[in-house]
Protein backbone atom coordinates (compact mmCIF):
# COMPACT_ATOMS: atom_id res chain seq x y z
CA UNK A 1 0.00 0.00 0.00
CA UNK A 2 1.90 3.49 -0.44
CA UNK A 3 0.32 4.69 2.40
CA UNK A 4 1.20 8.07 3.64
CA UNK A 5 1.49 9.62 7.66
CA UNK A 6 0.89 12.62 8.84
CA UNK A 7 -0.72 14.22 5.90
CA UNK A 8 -2.36 18.03 6.43
CA UNK A 9 -5.82 17.61 5.61
CA UNK A 10 -6.85 21.40 5.37
CA UNK A 11 -5.41 21.63 2.33
CA UNK A 12 -7.70 19.14 0.57
CA UNK A 13 -11.02 20.61 1.75
CA UNK A 14 -12.68 23.51 0.55
CA UNK A 15 -13.22 25.57 3.63
CA UNK A 16 -8.85 25.04 4.54
CA UNK A 17 -9.06 23.52 8.28
CA UNK A 18 -8.59 20.57 10.03
CA UNK A 19 -4.85 18.86 11.39
CA UNK A 20 -3.10 15.77 9.55
CA UNK A 21 -4.60 12.82 9.24
CA UNK A 22 -2.80 9.65 11.23
CA UNK A 23 -2.69 7.82 7.99
CA UNK A 24 -3.65 8.18 4.46
CA UNK A 25 -4.14 6.36 1.63
CA UNK A 26 -5.11 7.67 -2.13
CA UNK A 27 -7.64 4.62 -3.12
CA UNK A 28 -7.55 4.44 -7.36
CA UNK A 29 -9.48 1.01 -7.61
CA UNK A 30 -12.15 -0.86 -6.24
CA UNK A 31 -9.36 -3.59 -5.22
CA UNK A 32 -7.37 -0.75 -3.16
CA UNK A 33 -10.48 0.65 -1.31
CA UNK A 34 -10.89 -3.35 0.08
CA UNK A 35 -6.94 -3.26 0.30
CA UNK A 36 -7.48 -0.12 2.64
CA UNK A 37 -10.36 -1.37 4.40
CA UNK A 38 -8.65 -4.69 5.31
CA UNK A 39 -5.73 -2.87 6.55
CA UNK A 40 -7.67 -0.80 9.00
CA UNK A 41 -9.67 -4.06 9.75
CA UNK A 42 -6.40 -6.21 11.09
CA UNK A 43 -5.10 -2.76 13.03
CA UNK A 44 -8.67 -1.58 14.48
CA UNK A 45 -8.09 1.32 12.79
CA UNK A 46 -11.28 4.20 12.37
CA UNK A 47 -11.29 5.18 8.54
CA UNK A 48 -12.50 8.19 7.23
CA UNK A 49 -13.62 8.56 3.40
CA UNK A 50 -12.63 11.36 1.93
CA UNK A 51 -14.07 12.58 -1.38
CA UNK A 52 -13.82 16.28 -2.94
CA UNK A 53 -13.56 17.96 0.78
CA UNK A 54 -16.46 20.36 -0.07
CA UNK A 55 -18.99 19.20 2.59
CA UNK A 56 -17.06 19.10 5.86
CA UNK A 57 -15.43 20.08 8.79
CA UNK A 58 -12.22 18.25 9.86
CA UNK A 59 -11.19 18.81 13.59
CA UNK A 60 -8.15 20.99 14.25
CA UNK A 61 -6.41 17.77 16.08
CA UNK A 62 -7.07 15.93 12.65
CA UNK A 63 -8.09 12.63 12.10
CA UNK A 64 -6.43 9.80 14.52
CA UNK A 65 -7.00 6.89 11.42
CA UNK A 66 -6.94 5.91 8.33
CA UNK A 67 -8.17 8.66 5.76
CA UNK A 68 -8.86 6.79 2.75
CA UNK A 69 -9.18 9.21 -0.13
CA UNK A 70 -11.36 7.67 -3.01
CA UNK A 71 -10.22 8.30 -6.39
CA UNK A 72 -11.62 6.46 -8.86
CA UNK A 73 -12.08 7.74 -12.44
CA UNK A 74 -14.10 7.07 -15.74
CA UNK A 75 -17.46 8.24 -17.37
CA UNK A 76 -19.05 5.08 -19.18
CA UNK A 77 -22.01 6.01 -21.53
CA UNK A 78 -23.75 2.82 -21.33
CA UNK A 79 -26.75 3.50 -23.07
CA UNK A 80 -28.55 6.32 -24.93
CA UNK A 81 -32.23 6.36 -26.43
CA UNK A 82 -34.58 8.50 -25.22
CA UNK A 83 -32.98 8.43 -21.83
CA UNK A 84 -28.78 8.73 -21.64
CA UNK A 85 -28.00 6.21 -18.90
CA UNK A 86 -24.36 7.43 -17.79
CA UNK A 87 -21.78 5.33 -14.99
CA UNK A 88 -19.92 7.82 -13.07
CA UNK A 89 -16.76 7.20 -10.94
CA UNK A 90 -16.85 8.30 -7.63
CA UNK A 91 -14.19 10.07 -8.00
CA UNK A 92 -14.73 12.21 -10.88
CA UNK A 93 -15.05 16.01 -10.27
CA UNK A 94 -18.94 16.92 -9.99
CA UNK A 95 -19.22 19.95 -11.72
CA UNK A 96 -17.00 18.74 -15.12
CA UNK A 97 -19.54 15.96 -15.24
CA UNK A 98 -22.55 18.39 -15.34
CA UNK A 99 -20.64 20.42 -17.85
CA UNK A 100 -19.94 17.39 -20.21
CA UNK A 101 -23.71 16.36 -19.64
CA UNK A 102 -25.43 19.78 -20.54
CA UNK A 103 -22.68 20.16 -23.36
CA UNK A 104 -24.35 16.57 -24.76
CA UNK A 105 -27.68 17.83 -24.42
CA UNK A 106 -28.46 15.69 -21.44
CA UNK A 107 -30.51 17.22 -19.16
CA UNK A 108 -31.27 16.83 -15.72
CA UNK A 109 -28.42 18.02 -13.75
CA UNK A 110 -27.85 21.51 -15.07
CA UNK A 111 -29.36 23.35 -12.32
CA UNK A 112 -26.54 21.59 -10.20
CA UNK A 113 -24.10 23.33 -11.78
CA UNK A 114 -20.94 25.49 -10.10
CA UNK A 115 -20.99 22.71 -7.05
CA UNK A 116 -17.86 21.79 -5.78
CA UNK A 117 -16.92 18.12 -5.04
CA UNK A 118 -17.06 14.99 -6.22
CA UNK A 119 -19.97 12.94 -8.07
CA UNK A 120 -19.55 9.74 -5.03
CA UNK A 121 -21.05 12.58 -2.65
CA UNK A 122 -23.90 13.62 -4.46
CA UNK A 123 -26.43 10.44 -3.11
CA UNK A 124 -24.67 11.06 0.44
CA UNK A 125 -26.44 14.90 0.36
CA UNK A 126 -28.79 13.86 -2.24
CA UNK A 127 -27.59 16.99 -3.58
CA UNK A 128 -29.68 19.97 -4.58
CA UNK A 129 -29.89 22.99 -5.15
CA UNK A 130 -32.14 25.46 -7.44
CA UNK A 131 -34.79 23.68 -7.42
CA UNK A 132 -33.45 20.43 -8.45
CA UNK A 133 -31.84 17.45 -6.66
CA UNK A 134 -29.67 14.55 -7.99
CA UNK A 135 -32.11 11.76 -6.24
CA UNK A 136 -34.22 13.36 -9.38
CA UNK A 137 -31.91 11.32 -11.79
CA UNK A 138 -30.01 8.81 -10.09
CA UNK A 139 -30.59 5.13 -11.54
CA UNK A 140 -28.26 3.27 -9.09
CA UNK A 141 -25.66 3.82 -6.70
CA UNK A 142 -22.86 1.38 -6.41
CA UNK A 143 -20.92 0.73 -3.30
CA UNK A 144 -18.34 -1.23 -0.69
CA UNK A 145 -20.03 -2.61 2.01
CA UNK A 146 -17.62 -2.38 4.82
CA UNK A 147 -19.68 -4.92 7.02
CA UNK A 148 -19.67 -7.85 4.49
CA UNK A 149 -16.81 -7.09 2.07
CA UNK A 150 -18.81 -7.08 -0.78
CA UNK A 151 -19.72 -4.58 -3.73
CA UNK A 152 -24.09 -4.36 -3.61
CA UNK A 153 -25.91 -2.22 -6.15
CA UNK A 154 -28.50 -0.17 -5.00
CA UNK A 155 -31.97 1.54 -6.87
CA UNK A 156 -32.73 5.09 -6.69
CA UNK A 157 -35.88 3.90 -4.29
CA UNK A 158 -33.59 2.01 -2.04
CA UNK A 159 -31.15 4.66 -1.35
CA UNK A 160 -34.13 6.15 0.38
CA UNK A 161 -33.39 9.43 -1.03
CA UNK A 162 -34.90 13.09 1.15
CA UNK A 163 -33.93 16.72 1.64
CA UNK A 164 -30.55 16.43 2.03
CA UNK A 165 -30.66 12.72 3.17
CA UNK A 166 -30.51 9.46 2.37
CA UNK A 167 -29.68 5.52 3.00
CA UNK A 168 -25.83 6.40 3.67
CA UNK A 169 -26.43 9.51 5.24
CA UNK A 170 -28.46 8.82 7.63
CA UNK A 171 -29.56 5.13 7.76
CA UNK A 172 -26.31 3.12 7.51
CA UNK A 173 -24.04 6.21 8.09
CA UNK A 174 -20.34 5.22 7.50
CA UNK A 175 -21.27 1.74 6.39
CA UNK A 176 -21.05 2.07 2.42
CA UNK A 177 -18.26 3.44 0.66
CA UNK A 178 -19.84 4.79 -2.81
CA UNK A 179 -17.82 3.70 -5.96
CA UNK A 180 -19.60 4.66 -8.76
CA UNK A 181 -23.28 6.57 -9.49
CA UNK A 182 -25.28 5.93 -12.80
CA UNK A 183 -27.72 8.62 -13.69
CA UNK A 184 -30.47 8.67 -15.68
CA UNK A 185 -30.69 11.82 -17.89
CA UNK A 186 -32.85 13.27 -20.68
CA UNK A 187 -31.42 12.91 -24.16
CA UNK A 188 -32.37 16.68 -25.73
CA UNK A 189 -34.76 17.97 -22.72
CA UNK A 190 -35.49 20.93 -21.67
CA UNK A 191 -33.59 22.45 -18.20
CA UNK A 192 -36.09 22.02 -15.19
CA UNK A 193 -36.33 25.69 -14.20
CA UNK A 194 -38.65 25.91 -11.05
CA UNK A 195 -36.53 27.87 -8.31
CA UNK A 196 -37.85 31.93 -8.15
CA UNK A 197 -34.83 33.30 -8.53
CA UNK A 198 -33.35 31.37 -11.58
CA UNK A 199 -36.57 31.79 -13.58
CA UNK A 200 -36.18 35.65 -13.09
CA UNK A 201 -32.52 35.64 -14.24
CA UNK A 202 -33.78 34.03 -17.25
CA UNK A 203 -36.32 35.92 -18.14
CA UNK A 204 -34.22 39.20 -17.49
CA UNK A 205 -31.65 37.32 -19.64
CA UNK A 206 -34.15 36.35 -22.62
CA UNK A 207 -32.76 32.60 -22.00
CA UNK A 208 -34.73 29.42 -23.34
CA UNK A 209 -35.15 26.53 -20.57
CA UNK A 210 -33.98 24.21 -23.72
CA UNK A 211 -30.58 26.04 -24.49
CA UNK A 212 -28.90 24.18 -21.57
CA UNK A 213 -25.31 25.43 -21.58
CA UNK A 214 -27.42 29.16 -21.42
CA UNK A 215 -28.91 27.94 -18.11
CA UNK A 216 -26.07 26.41 -16.77
CA UNK A 217 -24.14 29.78 -17.27
CA UNK A 218 -27.75 31.35 -15.43
CA UNK A 219 -27.21 29.07 -12.29
CA UNK A 220 -22.94 29.85 -11.82
CA UNK A 221 -23.69 33.38 -12.46
CA UNK A 222 -26.32 33.75 -9.43
CA UNK A 223 -23.97 31.45 -7.34
CA UNK A 224 -20.97 33.73 -8.03
CA UNK A 225 -22.62 36.25 -6.95
CA UNK A 226 -23.33 34.47 -3.40
CA UNK A 227 -19.61 33.37 -3.40
CA UNK A 228 -20.73 29.86 -3.90
CA UNK A 229 -18.48 29.81 -6.72
CA UNK A 230 -14.95 28.20 -5.84
CA UNK A 231 -12.36 30.63 -6.97
CA UNK A 232 -8.69 31.83 -5.48
CA UNK A 233 -9.66 35.44 -5.66
CA UNK A 234 -12.65 35.61 -4.16
CA UNK A 235 -12.03 35.10 -0.21
CA UNK A 236 -16.13 34.05 0.19
CA UNK A 237 -15.51 30.56 -1.55
CA UNK A 238 -12.87 29.88 1.45
CA UNK A 239 -16.22 27.74 2.53
CA UNK A 240 -18.42 24.44 2.55
CA UNK A 241 -20.73 26.62 0.62
CA UNK A 242 -23.98 26.41 2.10
CA UNK A 243 -23.56 25.79 5.54
CA UNK A 244 -26.93 25.31 6.91
CA UNK A 245 -30.01 22.90 5.62
CA UNK A 246 -33.03 25.04 5.29
CA UNK A 247 -35.59 23.65 8.00
CA UNK A 248 -38.56 21.91 7.35
CA UNK A 249 -41.64 21.66 9.98
CA UNK A 250 -44.95 20.43 10.43
CA UNK A 251 -48.37 22.83 9.20
CA UNK A 252 -48.90 23.20 12.87
CA UNK A 253 -45.62 24.45 13.84
CA UNK A 254 -45.51 26.35 11.16
CA UNK A 255 -48.76 28.13 12.46
CA UNK A 256 -46.96 28.99 15.63
CA UNK A 257 -44.11 30.65 13.83
CA UNK A 258 -46.22 32.45 11.51
CA UNK A 259 -47.39 34.64 14.22
CA UNK A 260 -44.32 36.10 14.91
CA UNK A 261 -42.88 35.93 11.79
CA UNK A 262 -46.18 36.36 8.47
CA UNK A 263 -43.76 37.94 6.40
CA UNK A 264 -40.57 34.83 6.76
CA UNK A 265 -40.40 33.02 3.50
CA UNK A 266 -41.12 30.11 3.21
CA UNK A 267 -42.36 26.69 1.02
CA UNK A 268 -44.16 23.55 0.48
CA UNK A 269 -41.85 20.70 1.03
CA UNK A 270 -44.46 17.29 0.53
CA UNK A 271 -47.23 18.17 3.69
CA UNK A 272 -44.39 20.17 5.58
CA UNK A 273 -43.29 23.83 5.33
CA UNK A 274 -39.50 24.53 4.12
CA UNK A 275 -38.20 27.94 6.01
CA UNK A 276 -35.19 29.98 4.63
CA UNK A 277 -32.26 29.27 6.98
CA UNK A 278 -30.66 32.54 5.96
CA UNK A 279 -33.36 34.69 6.51
CA UNK A 280 -33.89 32.85 10.07
CA UNK A 281 -30.19 33.88 10.49
CA UNK A 282 -30.28 37.58 9.49
CA UNK A 283 -33.16 37.92 10.87
CA UNK A 284 -31.56 36.63 14.41
CA UNK A 285 -29.54 39.19 14.13
CA UNK A 286 -26.51 37.65 12.14
CA UNK A 287 -25.57 39.58 9.28
CA UNK A 288 -23.20 39.07 5.71
CA UNK A 289 -19.84 39.64 6.80
CA UNK A 290 -20.29 38.79 10.99
CA UNK A 291 -17.26 37.91 12.00
CA UNK A 292 -15.93 35.06 14.77
CA UNK A 293 -12.11 35.06 15.28
CA UNK A 294 -10.65 33.59 12.31
CA UNK A 295 -13.88 32.94 10.81
CA UNK A 296 -17.32 34.31 9.99
CA UNK A 297 -20.51 34.36 7.57
CA UNK A 298 -19.62 35.00 3.80
CA UNK A 299 -20.17 38.80 2.96
CA UNK A 300 -22.42 37.95 -0.01
CA UNK A 301 -24.68 35.12 1.45
CA UNK A 302 -25.17 34.60 5.60
CA UNK A 303 -25.75 30.71 5.06
CA UNK A 304 -21.46 30.62 3.67
CA UNK A 305 -19.49 30.22 7.19
CA UNK A 306 -15.98 31.25 5.91
CA UNK A 307 -12.41 30.73 6.56
CA UNK A 308 -10.77 34.46 7.17
CA UNK A 309 -7.47 32.86 6.50
CA UNK A 310 -6.40 31.67 10.09
CA UNK A 311 -9.55 29.98 11.02
CA UNK A 312 -9.80 27.36 12.93
CA UNK A 313 -12.34 24.31 13.12
CA UNK A 314 -13.03 25.49 16.66
CA UNK A 315 -14.09 29.02 16.09
CA UNK A 316 -16.47 27.36 13.40
CA UNK A 317 -18.45 24.83 15.67
CA UNK A 318 -18.42 27.92 17.96
CA UNK A 319 -19.95 30.38 15.40
CA UNK A 320 -22.57 27.90 14.39
CA UNK A 321 -23.71 27.05 18.35
CA UNK A 322 -24.38 30.87 18.69
CA UNK A 323 -26.04 30.64 15.59
CA UNK A 324 -28.09 27.96 16.66
CA UNK A 325 -29.35 29.26 19.68
CA UNK A 326 -30.17 32.78 18.65
CA UNK A 327 -32.45 31.54 15.63
CA UNK A 328 -33.91 28.57 18.64
CA UNK A 329 -34.25 31.71 21.22
CA UNK A 330 -35.93 33.93 19.32
CA UNK A 331 -38.24 31.88 16.64
CA UNK A 332 -38.32 28.21 18.00
CA UNK A 333 -36.74 26.74 15.02
CA UNK A 334 -33.68 24.18 15.16
CA UNK A 335 -31.66 24.59 12.44
CA UNK A 336 -28.90 21.72 11.37
CA UNK A 337 -25.17 22.05 9.08
CA UNK A 338 -25.04 20.27 6.69
CA UNK A 339 -21.15 19.72 6.33
CA UNK A 340 -20.38 16.72 7.88
CA UNK A 341 -18.11 17.16 11.38
CA UNK A 342 -14.96 14.58 11.51
CA UNK A 343 -12.65 14.08 14.40
CA UNK A 344 -14.58 15.67 16.62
Amino acid sequence: MRLEENVPLAPLTTIGIGGPARFFFRATTVDEVREAMAWARHRACAVFVLGGGSNLLISDDGFDGMVVHVDLRGVTLESQHEHVMVKVAAGEEWDSFVARAVKSGWAGIECLSGIPGSTGATPIQNVGAYGQEVSETIARVEAYDRETDRVVWFTNEECRFGYRSSLFKNVERERYIILSVTYRLLRGGRAAVRYPELQRYIQEHAISDDDLPAVRGAVIAIRRRKGMVLDPADPDTKSDGSFFMNPVISPAQYEEFARHAADAPHFPSGSDVKLSAAWLIEHAGFQKGYTHGGVGLSTKHTLAVVNRGSGTAAEVVGLVKMIQERVREKFGVEIHPEPNFIGM
